[in-house]
């Protein structure tokens, strides 16, 4: 019975460890900001964390959005209709450049907003100027993703992963030179590692675009673009999809981000521990969405193929790989939960010894509940991924509003505020909100899948 499953490990594998390094890769760009931004001092690192906190949101729309690439293509290139393909890039690089200059618009007007959130002080001043650059930065990522996303749902997810790889190594250099003022240039702090991010994402859209004009079968995808021709039809097929699906992206990094603002009403040390918790998740967290990338695209595959049995199984051993590789994280964080904390903060700062040693307390207490939701994490974000591959978006819509929303939320806020459980409370709001997410979309995947299968053997009939 498990062969089944298991036979397609190899192969789902293969798929989505590029697209798993790709997204590490964004991950990564914030962690190297947080190592770095860190060593200056726990208000820096509370800073980027309030700064990112504002990019995370309209981020997760922008990301959400051009997900809806992956499975139009995806049911193209298994029908193999190329038109239909090139129709869902082009379409979808236009809104996406759209959006990502409206993102970018939204996230300024909004700015005001830290002031009336209870944040420390200090905290807001350094984080207003790091926004600005950041926010700028959403446009070229959001192009990026359209890119990545189509090639994606033709099979090809290494090219994304080489753009994002380098990406990261610029990133990392303009850090250590801007942060630190190392070889002549001036010292920025943490508008430093801005800088390094907005220059990577430019570098990383550009990249991309080369790489795919330069390979044989995404070539005459990539060039001569018409953009005077525009449809209708694929705008609002595309704003279907796009739509839910950045919702439901954003709900569930909104409550992520309300835990920031959580945390940061307790104080900017159980912000900063929150900070590096939730980087720390974030990174776990790229295996699961790599994977939910990996059943998108299969299922979009199967579903051009009308092969409804053969979606099923493929998108149940995702999902039975996906829950082995979280119990191998969960245990990594409970066996690492008080060392990872110290990989964040200068240990030998002296001036800031108690500031450090809250932080490094509250992180690893953080980090025990954070190894239980990771199972809840990684299997919700693949059934999400399967989904999104049926071209099933508005049930699910609504699924993370409530698990989240409804479910979450209302936890965190009673038991971090009005509890004595502080910092902990907030993440058990998290874990109860991700828990419902995965069990009811699982149900919502069993019941279509099974309604396909039953509906098409009626109809051989």
């Amino acid at each position: 019975m498990f062969q089944n499953y298991t036979k397609e490990f190899s192969y789902n594998i293969r798929l989505s460890v590029p697209v798993i390094l790709g997204m590490l890769g964004h991950t990564f760009v914030q962690f190297a900001d947080n190592v770095m931004v860190g060593q200056l001092g726990t208000a820096e690192l509370a800073a980027v964390s309030l700064g990112n906190s504002f990019v995370f949101i309209a981020m997760s729309l922008g990301i959400g959005f051009s997900t809806a690439i992956t499975p139009l293509v995806a049911e193209a290139d298994g029908a193999g209709n190329e038109n239909n393909a090139k129709k869902a890039l082009k379409h979808g690089l236009v809104l996406c450049t759209i959006l990502g200059f409206s993102l970018f618009g939204l996230i300024l007007l909004a700015q005001p907003l830290m002031f009336l959130m209870k944040q420390p002080e200090e905290v807001v001043a350094l984080a207003m100027p790091y926004l600005d650059l950041v926010a700028f930065s959403l446009v070229p990522l959001i192009i990026f993703q359209a890119f990545k996303q189509f090639s994606e749902g033709l099979s090809q997810t290494r090219y994304p992963m080489y753009a994002t790889v380098i990406a990261n190594v610029v990133n990392i250099l303009l850090n250590y030179v801007l942060i630190f003022g190392m070889f002549g240039f001036p010292k920025l702090g943490v508008v430093g590692a801005a800088i390094g991010t907005l220059v990577a994402r430019f570098m990383m859209v550009g990249y991309l675009w080369v790489l795919l004009r330069s390979k044989k079968k995404t070539h005459d995808y990539v060039v001569r673009f018409n953009f005077l021709s525009i449809e209708s039809k694929v705008i609002k097929k595309i704003i279907a999809l796009g739509f839910p699906s950045a919702l439901q992206m954003f709900f569930e990094v909104a409550i992520f981000t309300a835990a920031i603002w959580l945390s940061g009403v307790l104080g900017k040390n159980p912000q900063a521990a929150n900070q590096i918790a939730l980087n720390l998740s974030s990174m776990t967290f790229m295996f699961g969405m790599g994977l939910g990338v990996a059943a998108m695209i299969r299922v979009g595959n199967q579903k051009g193929l009308k092969n409804f049995k053969e979606l099923r199984r493929i998108a149940q051993s995702i999902f039975f790989l996906t829950f082995l590789l979280e119990i191998i994280f969960a245990i990594l964080f409970l066996w690492g939960r008080n060392w990872f904390p110290t990989l964040y903060l200068d240990l030998n700062d002296v001036l800031n010894v108690n500031d450090t040693t809250e932080v490094l307390v509250l992180a690893g207490q953080l980090l025990l509940v954070a190894a239980f939701f990771q199972i809840s994490d990684g299997i919700q974000v693949v059934v999400l991924g399967a989904l999104r591959g049926l071209q099933d978006v508005k049930i699910p819509t609504l699924i993370t509003f409530i698990a989240y929303w409804v479910i979450g939320f209302p936890i965190s806020y009673y038991t971090g505020l009005h509890t004595g459980l502080g910092s902990i409370g907030i993440w058990l709001g998290l874990l109860t909100g991700l828990t419902a997410s995965a069990i009811m979309l699982y149900i919502r995947f069993n019941y279509l899948t099974k309604k396909l299968i039953h509906d098409q053997v009626q109809q051989s009939f």
